[in-house]
């Protein structure tokens, strides 16, 4: 374990990430001298960057390492171990730990870690147990895998007790296999969902639901869980934690935590907070969907067991106003709005377009999708995406058509014309396109005053929102 104490120069390589990049502004605002490099460093990031006064180095290279002089050398997941600057730090013997081994080490250890994992809602849930505590006073410090909106920033260093943390089930560094949330030492968490992802990791449903279990082994006696009983791999994963468990949902009766009275509409959701059949509060929720109640409902159950009172916990709910990229605005013209949302999973899209679907009541859904995620590029989830149910809120599907990568075997490709021919020979209009800049026209065509366009990826998807409200706007 490196001695912290004595560093004071802090190098990461693969620094233009949105976690890494948000780890070196922490690591600034802590007061070490900082430096980066990375492949390319391009705005928001690089914006980012300039704006905490840390320098980043581009391309990676030996050279790197000697303008830096750094004591301690932060590794990203992106980085392989051919990388030159990585095969250079090796060879000079310097001190080198993994992003989320110093993030654990560094700030979590010393504070009380509260940690979100599963598959879906991480960066909402992090980010709204974040807000939750800070508006109840707390000072909570958090890093979460987007741009808050009531920080208009992914991380925060305060003085309180509490540490918030999105926790990745993705690998941590060429020379650390594991999953990133084993290292974020957990008293609290959230597990908000439990089914197969990152398939260029896992190898099947077991081996995934295997990385959970032994997240859950880490909390400790005292601690506490807040599981989504409406997954019933978490809640037996769940059943195995020494900690104390309390169980959550919307729709499935039973859960310590439900949400009574559930009403969906433009300014969100409006529900009384429950808890072991007792009501405890009436919560207005302004960001949209039955799912982020659900996620609402596990930061209740978590607020509540670090102390929080009924009250503040309704309180902080109601001013959560969300996080980029996550049923985004992103303008209006032409009397069509576009929205902007990072889901990609089927079981995302689908609540995703539900909840949009909540918050503009009547209006008909166009959903343009990207399949970019390294699951989503694969048939593992072919059936579902050739399902209408997957679609049921939208009236029209425009599917982008991957480009074929050598990470994913020909034989494993999800297969965008299937599912299109699926969908239409089952009464869901639906097209694919090879490029963006093809796919625009179409949706500008198809769209009328009203529509609300749902674009979806975890991607830049090529910038299609603007195009999108530039074609309409013409229209």
């Amino acid at each position: 374990m490196i001695d912290w104490k004595s560093v004071k120069r802090i190098h990461l390589i693969g620094v233009a990430g949105t976690g890494m990049g948000s780890f070196a502004g922490m690591l600034k605002a802590a007061g070490y001298e900082v430096t980066g490099s990375d492949e390319n460093v391009y705005p928001p990031m690089s914006t980012q960057l300039e704006r905490w006064g840390i320098q980043a180095m581009s391309p990676y290279a030996p050279a790197n390492l000697d303008r830096a002089r750094p004591d301690v050398v932060v590794v990203g997941n992106v980085v392989r171990m051919v990388n030159p600057e990585a095969t250079a730090m090796r060879d000079r013997g310097l001190s080198h730990v993994s992003f989320p081994a110093a993030l654990g080490e560094l700030f979590i250890g010393p504070r009380h870690g509260v940690v979100v994992v599963g598959t879906h809602g991480k960066t909402t849930t992090s980010a709204m147990m974040g807000a939750v505590l800070h508006h109840a006073g707390r000072d909570p410090s958090f890093l979460v895998g987007g741009v808050t909106r009531d920080f208009e920033s992914n991380f925060r260093l305060g003085q309180g007790a509490h540490f918030v943390v999105e926790g990745d089930e993705y690998d941590t560094a060429y020379f650390d296999k594991g999953p990133k949330f084993l290292h974020y030492r957990p008293k609290t968490a959230i597990f908000t969902s439990c089914e197969l992802d990152h398939a260029d990791i896992y190898r099947d449903e077991a081996h995934y639901e295997s990385a959970f279990e032994k997240f859950v082994d880490l909390l400790p006696d005292g601690g506490f869980l807040a599981a989504c009983a409406a997954y019933g791999s978490v809640r037996r994963i769940a059943a195995r934690s020494r900690a104390r468990v309390e169980t959550y949902a919307v729709d499935r009766s039973g859960a310590d935590w439900e949400a009574r009275g559930l009403r969906l509409d433009r300014d969100g959701a409006r529900f009384t907070l429950v808890r072991h059949g007792a009501a405890l509060a009436e919560v207005h929720l302004p960001v949209g969907g039955a799912h982020n109640v659900e996620n609402a409902l596990g930061v209740a159950a978590a607020a509540t067991a670090l102390g929080l009172s009924p009250a503040e916990i309704a309180a902080g709910l109601a001013a959560f106003h969300g996080v980029k990229r996550r049923q985004e605005v992103r303008g209006t013209a032409g009397g069509v709005t576009v929205v902007d949302d990072f889901a990609h999973h089927p079981r995302a899209v689908r609540q995703t377009l539900a909840a949009v679907q909540g918050s503009f009541p009547g209006a008909r859904l166009l959903a343009a999708f990207e399949p970019r995620s390294n699951t989503s590029r694969r048939n593992l989830h072919q059936h579902d995406y050739a399902d209408p149910a997957t679609w049921s809120d939208a009236a029209e599907v425009f599917l982008l058509r991957p480009i074929p990568t050598d990470k994913v075997p020909e034989s494993e490709r999800l297969d965008v014309d299937a599912v299109v021919a699926a969908l239409n020979a089952r009464g869901k209009r639906a097209h694919v396109y090879a490029t963006v800049d093809e796919m625009v026209p179409a949706i500008a065509g198809a769209a009328r005053g009203g529509d609300v366009v749902v674009a979806m990826s975890n991607g830049a998807f090529g910038g299609i929102w603007g195009k999108v409200l530039e074609a309409v706007g013409r229209g």
